[in-house]
């Protein structure tokens, strides 16, 4: 493995690697960007690469795994590969043949961790484990009472290893955050960034995190990067950020986030931007029972 990756151990045993490459693809770039873009991110030295069916990439990751692998250039077992199940699978029977599909698409004997895109129960999730066709499960957009009921439910199996949620300056999560870590949940952290590329999702006017003036102060003075920064303030804190890119310069420089470290008045000035800012509110699942974000955290 690349000597540059830290790693995270789950709950389960498993280590993640700290960092992860995001592969959602907004549906005005091609499709061969994310063939091109998985590529390179494993070129570059990345290992934990995080996709899902609902971001119909998966065949194209596949692709650039077998090329990766093909080439020498990593082994299987050097890889950490998650995939997510979506809502429309979410019924016990649909569960397996979902991940064998994903699996298919992705040229993989099972993947490193599988995630419940939307709070739904981990029954079937854990029969994929006993199965072999994971390593570890996972959930993703639970809230703190969403993981209460399932870590209480009668006869759970396998807790979740982790709650990919959406994490970065402007929504810190540090409730949730603290809640996981007393349960030995890790969080992952999608839009570690802030997000406008999901135009279809995001409004176009929030504010753009990486021109925050505070976050580029502290920036200058360590002489990184905002988008480092941002990553850096969430990987001290515990958290397992995705970084998301189609450009080989800038999946080099995130790496760069193991080289340096935040001082405790740097990260007290990051912890004043949150504002409980969300860019996915996904709220035309507003109405649905399961609706996560109707709870503080």
């Amino acid at each position: 493995m690349s000597s540059k990756q830290q790693f995270v151990k789950l709950n389960d045993g498993h280590f993640i690697p700290a960092l992860g490459f995001g592969t959602y693809k907004p549906q005005e770039v091609p499709i061969s960007k994310s063939l091109e873009a998985a590529n390179l991110a494993i070129g570059a030295g990345l290992r934990h690469i995080d996709t899902a069916y609902v971001y119909h990439v998966e065949e194209e990751v596949g692709q650039a795994i077998q090329s990766k692998i093909k080439a020498g250039v990593v082994k299987r077992e050097d890889l950490f590969i998650t995939t997510k199940l979506w809502c429309t699978c979410f019924r016990p029977e649909l569960v397996r043949p979902s991940l064998e599909k994903s699996l298919k698409r992705l040229q993989l004997d099972y993947v490193d961790l599988y995630l419940i895109h939307y709070p739904i129960p981990l029954k079937a999730l854990e029969k994929c484990k006993d199965a072999g066709l994971v390593k570890s499960i996972g959930v993703s957009n639970f809230n703190h009472k969403q993981l209460e009921r399932i870590l209480n439910k009668p006869g759970l199996k396998y807790k979740p290893v982790c709650n990919q949620v959406e994490c970065h300056l402007y929504l810190n999560q540090s409730k949730l955050l603290d809640y996981c870590k007393s349960k030995d949940i890790v969080l992952v952290a999608y839009g570690a960034l802030g997000t406008q590329r999901y135009k279809e999702w995001v409004d176009q006017n929030s504010p753009v995190l990486l021109h925050d003036p505070v976050l580029y102060d502290v920036a200058k003075k360590n002489k990184r990067s905002p988008a480092l920064v941002a990553l850096r303030y969430l990987l001290q804190r515990g958290v397992v950020p995705l970084a998301q890119s189609f450009k080989e310069n800038e999946m080099k420089e995130n790496l760069q986030v193991f080289e340096f470290q935040l001082s405790p008045e740097d990260m007290k000035t990051l912890d004043g931007l949150n504002k409980n800012f969300r860019y996915l509110s996904t709220e035309s699942f507003a109405d649905h029972p399961e609706y996560p974000y109707s709870e503080e955290y």
